[in-house]
């Protein structure tokens, strides 16, 4: 039981920070990079939110 418990923290703890990493990466990105990717920053974080955390 407490493995278990020590096993979900940890893919919470790994899952918010790939989490944080990729939408870090996105809101660093500038107007133009967006542009040129023809990329939309909400649909972006959408897409890494359903990718990490599924749904």
């Amino acid at each position: 039981m407490f493995a278990s418990l020590i096993k979900n923290v940890r893919e919470r703890s790994e899952k918010r920070r790939r989490y944080n990493r990729l939408t870090a990466e996105i809101m660093g990105m500038s107007e133009r990079d967006l542009a040129d990717i023809r990329g939309n920053r909400v649909d972006m974080l959408r897409g890494v939110y359903k990718e990490v955390y599924g749904g």
